[in-house]
């Protein structure tokens, strides 16, 4: 296992960085403790616009950047530490929180926290959220990234991010606030987040998984860049534009909510989009150009569908279920 040592604080490089390491083409695994500026981190399938508060964003000067895997929205500071996993051997698509989630469990453990993992992707401490995880997986290998909120400053992520209700509803909370709470409050020791950091190197890992620090070349940085500026900082990338829609649907399920934009005229889709937090491997355009051009009738819709595996573009939600959001 490979540690490359970041010290970026820079949302575009560190999503860069991951992607550039995660399309290497060597046999090497990877891990990362990186952490950013001010920023709201916003899911592969997520609107953007529905999921910031845009003017507290650009009053506070918040940065905002889409990553390549799915799931929600989370807001990142210097009292949040990031974590990432690219390792290979992954034959399958399903997804495996369990495997990288532990490591974190058991560091926390050794410094004297309780924590647990609950429900799809997140780890918690006495029920409240500390972290946030998500995976894409292609060809073999595997990205796993979280977030560890160590001593963040609550109330900018309260203000920051656009929560909808039905998060809140399917969940039993009344709040952001009262559902995240902090690993600093949890500690024994009053350490900080650098010093956080080091413990969680140090005992994530045992004898068996041996770190060798790696290091990156001026050609490695180069490219990184050069994806950085292309992709991440590009309006494109991080917003898009949102589709011409005269039917708008979408629900909330255990496995995440997925909301559709069509466009229908004279009963056929003239096009789709799905956005939400839900968690898959396939590209979604794959599934939006099959249903365009259809009839906008739940027979044709549905005879669609069943030429591709619909867990593959929506882990966990089955084929009633998303024709239930489209129709």
């Amino acid at each position: 296992m490979q540690y490359i040592k970041n010290e970026s604080t820079n949302p575009y490089f560190n999503l860069a960085l991951e992607e550039y390491l995660f399309n290497l083409d060597d046999n090497n695994n990877y891990v990362l403790l990186w952490q950013n500026e001010p920023t709201i981190v916003i899911g592969k399938n997520q609107n953007t616009a529905e999921e910031i508060n845009s003017e507290y964003v650009k009053e506070k000067g918040i940065h905002v950047v889409r990553r390549i895997t799915g799931g929600g929205a989370v807001y990142h500071d210097l009292g949040n530490l990031n974590f990432t996993f690219i390792n290979k051997g992954t034959e399958k698509k399903e997804f495996d929180f369990k495997k990288f989630t532990m490591p974190i469990v058991r560091a926390l453990e050794r410094l004297g926290v309780k924590a647990e993992l609950s429900g799809r992707n997140d780890i918690t401490i006495d029920r409240k959220k500390f972290s946030g995880n998500a995976q894409y997986v292609k060809l073999g290998k595997v990205l796993h990234h979280g977030t560890l909120l160590f001593n963040s400053r609550m109330e900018e992520l309260t203000k920051a991010l656009k929560v909808s209700e039905d998060k809140f509803q399917s969940k039993g909370i009344k709040s952001v606030r009262s559902r995240v709470t902090n690993i600093a409050d949890h500690l024994p020791i009053n350490i900080t987040v650098s010093e956080f950091k080091e413990l969680l190197l140090k005992y994530m890992f045992d004898e068996a998984n041996e770190l060798i620090e790696g290091k990156l070349s001026q050609s490695d940085l180069d490219e990184i860049d050069s994806l950085m500026n292309g992709k991440y900082m590009s309006w494109d990338w991080n917003y898009g534009i949102s589709p011409e829609f005269n039917v708008r649907q979408g629900k909330r399920f255990e496995n995440g909510k997925i909301e559709v934009l069509i466009n229908v005229k004279q009963g056929i889709v003239q096009s789709i989009k799905f956005y939400g937090d839900f968690f898959g491997s396939g590209n979604l355009d794959e599934a939006e150009a099959l249903l365009t051009g259809k009839r906008y009738d739940e027979e044709e819709i549905r005879s669609a569908l069943a030429q591709i595996n619909v867990s593959d573009y929506f882990k966990g939600i089955t084929e009633d279920e998303l024709l239930s959001c489209i129709i």
